[in-house]
């Protein structure tokens, strides 16, 4: 009797750093814009499971599809879902999937059909578990899985390669759904949940933040600033700066939302503080939240315990768990920083 798919994985993540790696033990990849996605095929049972390990078959029914029609009935792929707009990938296209109403998802599915782009194999054509492999095994059984079972044009194999030559091509075309560079250890198992064999380095710097509180603005009751969070070590949400250039089309909008969430104490370690010389005395007062909310960013620089500047909000990542939003992203430009004082 064959034994039903385990769904007990979760992915693998990367450490930023600011230079990528170089050796014989490094395989690199590009780093692709959109969903992360495990999927898998039990048969004709397909799941697709977020990084945050929510559902995502419900929103991209079409993945799920091409997923059945690879001739293999078992395997668990790790990859990431993005839509291709042009010539381009869209980000803004996969936000639009994550819809309540199955209607909306389903017309869109048709007019702008996702794709999982694979880079590991964590569980072969034959049901075997291969996440206690070296990734320089699992890429190999990956290449034959593509050539022998999975030929569907909506589920592609990423490329890799161990040309720093190719790399900095890659490095090159950075934009238009290509954010950087992944690197992984060839010799290490698959690490699940931690950063010891995978990093990345984009060009922009980029965070994922929990959003814990907000602040209104200085005239009209709608939003005016979003008020960020990291969680440290010890699983207390620090506060870390503020993003306030939210599109005024989208204001009334978003402080509904917030509104909603509103519960104390948003930050469970720093928290913002009150009125300064810079604020007004409403400016200063701030509403703290559930933390249920995940927000992109853009920074320029993260300096001791903060974002230097205030940063830009680049969009909404439902697909992100605010417990994966930990001070790790900026961790080692706070040491690189650090190092130039010396």
């Amino acid at each position: 009797m064959t034994l039903p798919l385990s769904t007990d994985y979760s992915p693998m993540e990367a450490k930023l750093v600011d230079t990528i790696p170089t050796g014989d033990q490094w395989l690199y990849e590009p780093k692709w814009d959109g969903f992360r996605c495990l999927a898998f095929r039990d048969g004709d049972s397909v799941e697709l499971m977020s990084k945050a390990g929510k559902p995502l078959t419900r929103y991209f029914p079409d993945v799920a599809d091409a997923l059945r029609a690879i001739a293999a009935r078992k395997f668990v792929l790790d990859g990431e879902i993005v839509i291709v707009h042009g010539e381009a990938l869209s980000f803004d296209d996969l936000l639009m999937r994550i819809h309540p109403a199955a209607s909306r998802v389903k017309k869109l599915a048709a007019e702008t059909p996702g794709t999982l782009i694979v880079f590991d194999l964590l569980v072969d054509a034959r049901g075997k578990a291969l996440v206690a492999e070296p990734f320089a095994e699992r890429r190999e059984a990956l290449e034959r899985f593509f050539a022998e079972e999975a030929h569907p044009a909506r589920v592609r194999l990423s490329p890799a390669t161990r040309d720093l030559e190719v790399v900095e091509k890659w490095m090159e075309s950075v934009g238009s759904g290509l954010d950087g560079i992944v690197a992984k250890r060839a010799d290490l198992a698959y690490q699940s949940g931690n950063r010891l064999g995978m990093q990345k380095m984009k060009q922009i710097r980029t965070a994922d933040c929990v959003v814990g509180g907000f602040r209104y603005a200085s005239k009209g009751k709608v939003v005016g600033s979003l008020l960020l969070g990291l969680y440290d070590d010890a699983g207390l949400l620090q506060h870390v700066g503020f993003t306030s250039n939210i599109p005024s089309r989208d204001k009334a909008e978003v402080t509904t939302t917030l509104e909603k969430l509103v519960e104390p104490p948003g930050f469970t370690g720093r928290a913002p503080g009150g009125p300064s010389r810079w604020s007004t005395e409403r400016t200063g007062q701030w509403e703290p939240l559930a933390t249920k909310l995940v927000v992109e960013v853009h920074y320029d620089y993260f300096d001791g315990d903060r974002f230097r500047h205030g940063t830009s909000f680049v969009r909404w990542r439902p697909d992100k768990a605010p417990k994966q939003c930990t001070l790790a992203q900026v961790a080692q430009e706070s040491r690189s920083a650090a190092m130039l004082m010396k």
